[in-house]
């Protein structure tokens, strides 16, 4: 099969190749699953867990990606819940990652079944935001209907699906980026917008969530403007930022077949949108991960037709 390896941890994505690969074989509670679509975040290149297994032992070349959606092409022992021939969408544990090729075994528990209706490209755009959204918000943040919400990045792939999904749990929501994301922010449903280029971001008074994916200094000017009890949740890594009266989550977003279920029934009504910047074929994936121009959305790669 055709795969995107690495295998040099300092090159970065500059460091990627396409290349011919064995097919995966399912072990024990495993599918394996022809790739229709897949992205990849550009942080995945500088975590421990992509170039080791779970017992810390090197595992070079690397395939990197971890969503993916496509079709279950064949069951490991044990496997039950998934069939061959169904569709398919999740993410991958980043202990195995291997999203960016023609084939991927996965673990049953990190995909969920997806819709006759809904486009691979789309569910492949969907996964890692989504969950990133709905696990900071819900299960972390413990959003409520009325509470305000300054969501960084709300132009990108991320926050664009928190801003959102935080409109339809009935949250005011303030976006923060750069001066040209504005008309992107508030067409994703932001109510405000903080040019963090231009504006002061201390104007917008205080909120009683923070989601970051910025972290630094805007992290640390962010915990400032928490009300007492209120939460700066943030995906941007361990932070010394703290809320006077409140409390700071740093997080890692995981796979999980239920949320990723209620995510796509949410996308099928209309309710949840995928924020694709570009589509590229695996044969240009090295390119499409190395732009020569800022790209605002997630960057998908359409395996198979």
């Amino acid at each position: 099969m055709k795969a995107i390896v690495v295998t040099d941890q300092a090159a970065g994505t500059a460091g990627m190749k396409l290349v011919d690969r064995p097919e995966p074989e399912a072990a024990i509670n495993d599918v394996v699953v022809q790739v229709y679509a897949s992205s990849f975040t550009s942080g995945e290149l500088t975590w421990p867990s992509t170039w080791t297994d779970r017992l810390g032992r090197e595992r070079i070349p690397v395939i990197p990606g971890q969503e993916l959606a496509g079709v279950v092409t064949a069951l490991g022992y044990g496997t039950r819940g998934l069939s061959v021939g169904q569709r398919v969408f999740g993410l991958t544990d980043s202990y195995r990652g291997g999203s960016l090729a023609e084939y991927i075994a996965i673990e049953t528990r990190n995909l969920a079944p997806l819709p006759g209706d809904v486009d691979f490209t789309v569910a492949a755009g969907v996964a890692m935001p989504g969950l990133t959204a709905w696990q900071g918000l819900i299960e972390h943040g413990q959003l409520q209907s009325g509470q305000s919400v300054l969501v960084h990045g709300a132009a990108g792939a991320v926050g664009s699906m928190v801003t959102q999904l935080a409109r339809e749990l009935g949250a005011y929501v303030i976006g923060s980026g750069r001066a040209a994301d504005r008309h992107k922010a508030l067409e994703f449903g932001a109510q405000e917008f903080v040019d963090l280029e231009n504006d002061v971001l201390e104007d917008i008074g205080s909120v009683d969530l923070v989601f970051d994916v910025i972290g630094g200094d805007i992290g640390m000017r962010s915990a400032r403007l928490i009300r007492a009890g209120g939460k700066l949740v943030t995906i941007a890594g361990p932070t010394e930022a703290r809320p006077a009266d409140g409390l700071t989550i740093d997080f890692v977003v995981l796979p999980n077949r239920t949320q990723l279920s209620e995510i796509i029934e949410r996308v099928r009504a209309g309710r949840l949108r995928t924020n694709i910047g570009k589509i590229a074929t695996l044969d240009d994936a090295v390119a499409a991960f190395n732009p020569t121009q800022r790209i605002s959305g997630k960057t998908i790669i359409r395996v198979r037709q």
